[in-house]
């Protein structure tokens, strides 16, 4: 069974990396991935909030303590971080797979601002990979959970740390995501759509993210939360 645990947390790993590399494309548009349109825009949009909904929900509710509690009478714990990042990658591809164009032009940026902008989105990129191994990235994609199960390692209390772009933001993952998101060279209705819909999912996410770590952590969190910034790096501002 541990053998079993662990090559399912590879599996999904594997999955994981493939959507992410789609979502670099998507964002980009690399072969015109969001296409023209396909239907009006009124129904476009509706098409694409409901699958950002479903998204936002199953990431959301699937995160809270309430839901792991149930959730681990049914699946094993070396599993849970596997499971949550599976069902979020397919839910994910679900909305490029689906996705319905809507091509209006905001804007179209060329020459060397647009290199500027694609500057910008590797940098944000960057900035999503780096955040992950901060804090552990095989942890953060469930592989380590599998790893020590398989071991027989039992798994270690959190620990309440901020390693350099943690010492800038409270959430640099979600900054980089932001940042990725927005940062394109042609802007049509539907990609700010995305935009739109997926920012506010990440501002309501990290409110409920944020209570769970304030119970997780005390005084420690409260802290940090007082001296950090939540989102947008402050260029004048320390934290102690």
């Amino acid at each position: 069974m541990k053998r079993i645990i662990f090559v399912y947390a590879i599996g999904c790993y594997g999955l994981f990396g493939i959507v992410f590399v789609w979502l670099a494309a998507f964002l980009l548009n690399i072969g015109d991935l969001r296409g023209p349109a396909k239907s009006a825009p009124a129904s476009a949009a509706a098409i694409n909030l409901t699958l950002i909904a479903a998204f936002g929900i199953a990431h959301s509710v699937m995160a809270r303590p309430a839901f792991k509690r149930v959730w681990l009478r049914i699946i094993p714990h070396a599993a849970e971080r596997a499971t949550y990042v599976l069902q979020s990658s397919f839910l994910l591809a679900l909305i490029f797979w689906c996705w319905q164009p809507i091509p209006v032009v905001i804007w179209d940026i060329d020459g060397l601002a647009a290199w500027i902008v694609y500057g910008a989105f590797f940098l944000g990129t960057a900035i999503i990979l780096v955040s992950t191994f901060l804090l552990g990235h095989g942890e953060f994609v469930g592989l380590s959970q599998a790893w020590n199960n398989l071991r027989g390692v039992a798994k270690k209390p959190p620990q309440f740390r901020t390693p350099f772009l943690y010492r800038l933001v409270r959430h640099p993952l979600q900054f980089g995501l932001i940042v990725t998101m927005t940062a394109t060279p042609v802007m049509t209705a539907g990609h700010l759509l995305f935009v739109a819909a997926m920012t506010l999912y990440i501002m309501i996410g990290l409110r409920l993210e944020e209570r769970a770590l304030l119970r997780e952590f005390g005084a420690d969190y409260e802290n940090y939360r007082r001296d950090v910034p939540m989102l947008i790096p402050h260029p004048f501002r320390r934290a102690r």
